[in-house]
């Protein structure tokens, strides 16, 4: 496993992330997902990312049991603050300073943790203001129950206003984490730029595009049972967009590019994102433990010039580009 710095900070982090978005207390059973972590440490992760809404807090359950034992100071547990919790009611989601703190000390007691090493702003939060909000990441910061602080799919300028202020308050802003592929490459533009000048580096989700660039989906074939694309509690929905022939298709020509690299697709879609020196890791999600491990093996891979034009050529006609789409990300109400 390879480990790199996150933003310009001393804090040091596995360059795969095991994520449980979508699958624990959700798609996988808990033996299968303690099974899953068990996996990533034996490859060598350490870095683990949870959020409070994922299953509604149950996820963030399922990570805390899974690494209990663990040695707490051997790992780094991110999670993340905004989306609706709880009952959901007017207070229990958004970037409040009231939902912040009740947020972070629920995550706490459900991750079995005294402190959490990376705490993000799920998304941007139009309704309260962001003094509120890094003022609040402020507090948790010198209370010693957060040690660092990041966002989540932010753009440019808000990178750029929450930085500013978090200087101001004596913290610095580390991370940002984006979607980010060799399909979806919104970040590119403006984000990854910004992000080099205030010394943030990204923490991306989806590198192989929910599964889409493992190449498992053919074009004109149904989706195989028990895939994403199958998935009724939410998957099915977040991999829709790239259910069309013309990205399958397309996707299906790397393939021979990872059997002349010597990987599976899937490692050529994670090493391809750590590429950019940007990303300080790539996050990975599983049901089944020896997807963590053919995942893992990504790290340290470096692809030469050739095959990252080759890669470009294959994917351009369906590549999404358009910066816009990060502001498209977070939403405009706040509401329960």
């Amino acid at each position: 496993m390879d480990f790199r710095y996150l933003g310009n900070s001393g804090f040091k982090i596995s360059t795969i992330t095991y994520g449980n978005w979508l699958t624990h207390g959700s798609q996988v059973e808990n033996e299968q997902a303690n099974a899953c972590v068990r996996a990533a440490l034996d490859a060598g992760i350490t870095t683990f990312d949870t959020a409070d809404v994922y299953a509604n807090t149950k996820a963030e359950t399922v990570l805390g049991e899974a690494l209990k034992g663990e040695r707490r100071e051997s790992l780094e547990i991110f999670t993340k603050v905004f989306g609706p919790i709880g009952p959901k009611g007017h207070n229990d989601l958004g970037l409040s300073r009231k939902h912040i703190m009740d947020a972070a000390h629920g995550s706490l007691q459900r991750l079995q943790t005294d402190y959490i090493d990376l705490y993000q702003a799920h998304r941007y939060d139009y309704e309260t203001p962001l003094e509120e909000t890094m003022q609040a990441f402020a507090d948790l910061v010198r209370q010693g129950k957060v040690l660092y602080i990041g966002v989540s799919e932010w753009t440019a300028d808000q990178l750029r206003a929450g930085a500013a202020l978090a200087k101001d308050l004596g913290f610095q802003l580390i991370s940002n984490q984006p979607q980010y592929s060799a399909l979806w490459r919104v970040i590119e533009a403006e984000v990854v730029p910004t992000s080099r000048e205030l010394g943030i580096s990204q923490v991306v989700w989806s590198p192989i595009a929910q599964g889409v660039l493992t190449g498992k989906y053919k074009p004109g074939e149904q989706p195989p049972s028990g895939s994403r694309a199958t998935d009724d509690k939410g998957g099915a929905n977040m991999i829709k967009r790239w259910m069309r022939d013309d990205v399958l298709e397309r996707v299906q020509q790397l393939a021979p590019l990872a059997d002349e690299a010597g990987l599976t697709m899937a490692q050529l879609a994670v090493a391809w994102v750590l590429n950019n020196d940007n990303v300080a890791t790539a996050i990975v999600g599983a049901s089944r433990p020896e997807q963590v491990t053919d995942s893992a093996a990504a790290a340290g891979v470096t692809l030469d010039a050739d095959l990252l034009a080759k890669i470009d050529e294959a994917l351009d006609p369906v590549v999404e580009r358009d910066p816009a789409k990060t502001q498209e990300s977070s939403p405009k109400t706040r509401e329960a």
